[in-house]
């Protein structure tokens, strides 16, 4: 495996089976803050498959240990601001994993980052670890500003921690804290939720038949969890100021799209998108990773999508278009964009919304 190092990249802790000492805070406790698709079905380990769920929270002491279901996987973690590091709950018997010790006593924060696709391992947040006697404070103040991303890997992070383009796929080298939907929240001062799964379009999945896939992203959208139909998510939990929609990659894969089918998905999932969300406004783009003849048929199928919606009086649909990688700043695993494609993509994307949503 060829991956790269960066400060805050490198560090990655593995969990570890242990005697949980200390003051145990638990995941229902009304200070944690949560941000993303989560199912709270059991409070005490609420259960989420989508990268960039986050949990936020304000401690007291001098340590902070995390707890989670044992193989839940990888989650970045930032104490007081710092610069972030990965974590790892890989083992049949990891649950608790150090975040912090040896702080100066007093406040703290902690804000933690779901980094990969979660719907093999189910991952399940279950509380913290505080010194005997500490507690949380009140939780953090969020952000005013919200952003949905709904996409594929490029948006998961898929890769962005490898430099090898003949490299498969790993949850080793996916994270999305480094793509350029969380980059362009952070960027702009916004709350992000995602919607998102490597290989998954708008009506048809990678490498799937020409008629379409049960699975893709208008089916999978209305549930909390990908691939989990026992609950639909409740959408006055979230309403963001603006969505943004990066699918047609992989329904362009292997030169087997039906472009009708194409465009009618797109028009659908509008439609259903503007019944969920009557204010925001809804942003289309295209990704790094298309090019020529199948770039262009993706960006016909949105230019008609965006000009028939504005023609019925839909003033809040917009189209933004990425610049498509080429290679000069590497590529990730699978020709997947690399960090410094993410972050060029992340660039482009700040401006555009910062402009189009006044955000100054």
């Amino acid at each position: 495996m060829a991956t790269f190092s960066l400060l805050g990249m490198a560090l990655c802790v593995s969990a570890a089976t242990l005697v949980p000492a200390g003051q145990r805070i638990s995941a229902d406790d009304p200070h944690i803050q949560y941000v993303g698709r989560i199912n709270f079905n059991n409070p005490e380990s609420p259960m989420f498959t989508y990268p960039g769920v986050q949990i936020k929270a304000i401690f007291n002491g001098t340590s902070l240990r995390m707890i989670a279901k044992p193989k839940s996987g990888y989650f970045m973690a930032q104490i007081d601001g710092a610069e972030p590091f990965k974590v790892a709950i890989t083992g049949e018997n990891d649950s608790i994993v150090t975040l912090a010790t040896a702080l100066p006593r007093g406040q703290h924060s902690v804000n933690l980052m779901y980094a990969i696709e979660g719907y093999q391992r189910r991952p399940e947040f279950r509380g913290f670890l505080l010194d005997e006697g500490c507690q949380l404070a009140d939780a953090p103040a969020l952000p005013e500003r919200r952003i949905e991303f709904i996409g594929n890997s490029i948006t998961c992070g898929y890769g962005v921690e490898s430099t090898d383009q003949n490299e498969h796929f790993s949850d080793e080298t996916e994270n999305h804290y480094y793509t350029y939907a969380a980059i362009t929240a952070r960027n702009l001062k916004a709350q992000h939720v995602v919607v998102a799964r490597s290989g998954i379009g708008i009506y048809r999945n990678y490498g799937a038949p020409k008629s379409g896939s049960d699975d893709c992203m208008p089916r999978m959208y209305p549930y909390t969890n990908f691939m989990d139909n026992s609950q639909q998510w409740d959408f006055s939990r979230y309403q963001p100021d603006v969505v943004c929609v990066n699918l047609g990659t992989n329904d362009m894969s292997l030169n087997n799209c039906d472009s009708q089918r194409l465009l009618n998905g797109y028009r659908n999932f509008l439609k259903d998108l503007r019944g969920h969300y009557p204010k925001a406004k809804i942003v289309f783009l295209t990704g790094c990773m298309l090019h020529e003849k199948d770039l262009e048929t993706v960006k016909k199928a949105l230019d008609t999508t965006v000009s028939e919606a504005q023609g019925r009086g839909d003033k809040e649909v917009y189209r933004f278009d990425m610049t498509d990688q080429k290679g000069d700043i590497f590529y990730g695993a699978d020709w997947h964009p690399s960090y410094w494609q993410q972050q060029k993509m992340a660039g482009e994307l700040t401006a555009y919304l910062r402009a189009l949503m006044r955000w100054f």
